[in-house]
């Protein structure tokens, strides 16, 4: 299936976009069928040849979310806009059993307390 859609050129921090045609399974960056224009964020700039996007679309091809977004705020055409993507879904953590509040620590070998009496007793008083 063929799709038009974005690819992302540019230095990193100055995306720069075209336009493309491609098969869908290919990479993003990788060869194309032709271009068709091109998108520059930074300046709000889109100048597509949309005569052929409407000519690909009339052999099958498929505008990507992004592309159809693009071309109606644009005012290329008059599709409503879609769904580009959609947000993560936070996971809800699940039930952690109740756990008591007081928790009493016992030492598990505490000398008797005659025993802690007698020690302090046979120290001489200063």
């Amino acid at each position: 299936m063929l799709k038009v859609r974005l690819q992302r050129t540019g230095k990193r921090g100055q995306a720069y976009f075209r336009v493309v045609v491609l098969e869908h399974t290919k990479k993003p960056k990788g060869k194309f069928l032709e271009l068709l224009g091109n998108y520059d964020p930074h300046k709000k700039e889109l100048k597509v040849k949309i005569d052929r996007i409407e000519y690909w679309i009339s052999k099958g091809a498929q505008v990507s979310p992004t592309v159809n977004n693009l071309l109606s705020n644009y005012k290329y055409w008059d599709k409503p806009k879609v769904p580009s993507w959609k947000p993560k879904k936070k996971e809800k953590p699940t039930e952690i059993p109740a756990v008591p509040t007081e928790v009493k620590i016992e030492a598990p070998h505490s000398p008797p307390e005659s025993a802690a009496v007698e020690v302090s007793e046979s120290q001489p008083a200063e």
